[in-house]
């Protein structure tokens, strides 16, 4: 049998009809790429379904309530923890939303979800953004002129103790990459002094660097997205010329 005719070569068929129904939105709209785009969230909404029960209800929620079995061998069943079930009516009365009489109702569990990520969003800010600030606050002055670079420390063979040590310096090169840093950092801040008027030159200078260093950020993320996009295009590509056409069709393994 032709492997075109197996169940691989089918389901191999299918995702390649249905790369080929998406990109063809880059010619133009047609009926083509619209089956495929409402297949493709029909399956993404049935796909969703799935992962609220399994990732946010089923472990976090009813496996603790009922006492499921821990997935560690050996370790005692637990008696499982019944106040879980108060979550039940809450999460029900968020559907209230629907319903033009009681949809007062939905507004109780709205609330104390805003309530608790608000709480969270203080930690998740810090962590998110409270290493970047500590990290802005580097040496720009070397502490030792022994090299350079940064050395291989694997080919030093040092002990632990010297390793720490020499670990510890700041290279010549670390510095200068710590004071470029610095500078962006400070010159970028420098151009969101909206709330005055900056007279001092050097207040401008910095200003239009920093605005030049952000046009040159903003630029890489830019370029960087294209690339991840032709990464894309790229293994579409090879899903449809060397696992479909040249292994399938031509049945070249």
């Amino acid at each position: 049998m032709h492997p075109l005719f197996t169940y691989d070569g089918i389901k191999v068929t299918c995702g390649v009809l249905a790369t080929v129904g998406l990109y063809s939105v880059l010619y133009r709209e047609n009926k083509f790429y619209r089956f495929f785009e409402h297949l493709f969230l029909g399956l993404a909404a049935g796909w969703t379904l799935v992962t609220i029960w399994v990732e946010t209800l089923k472990g976090p929620w009813w496996d603790i309530m009922v006492g499921v079995p821990p997935e560690k061998a050996g370790d005692p069943i637990g008696n499982g923890n019944w106040a879980y079930i108060l979550l039940l009516p809450l999460g029900l009365m968020g559907y209230m939303v629907f319903s033009k009489k009681h949809n007062w109702m939905s507004r109780i569990p709205i609330g104390i979800i805003l309530g608790l990520w608000s709480g969270q969003q203080i930690q998740i800010w810090y962590n998110t953004y409270g290493k970047q600030i500590a990290g802005t606050a580097q040496p720009i002055w070397p502490t030792t002129l022994s090299s350079l670079t940064v050395p291989n420390y694997d080919k030093l063979q040092l002990a632990p103790d010297a390793l720490a040590a020499a670990k510890s310096q700041v290279y010549l090169s670390q510095a200068i990459t710590n004071f470029l840093f610095l500078v962006t950092v400070v010159c970028v801040l420098s151009y969101f002094l909206f709330s005055f008027d900056a007279k001092s030159k050097a207040v401008k200078s910095a200003s239009s660097l920093g605005r030049y260093l952000l046009m040159i950020g903003f630029g890489a993320i830019f370029g960087s997205t294209v690339l991840m996009r032709f990464t894309l295009l790229i293994d579409r590509m090879y899903f449809i010329w060397i696992e479909w056409f040249n292994n399938i069709i031509l049945n070249r393994h």
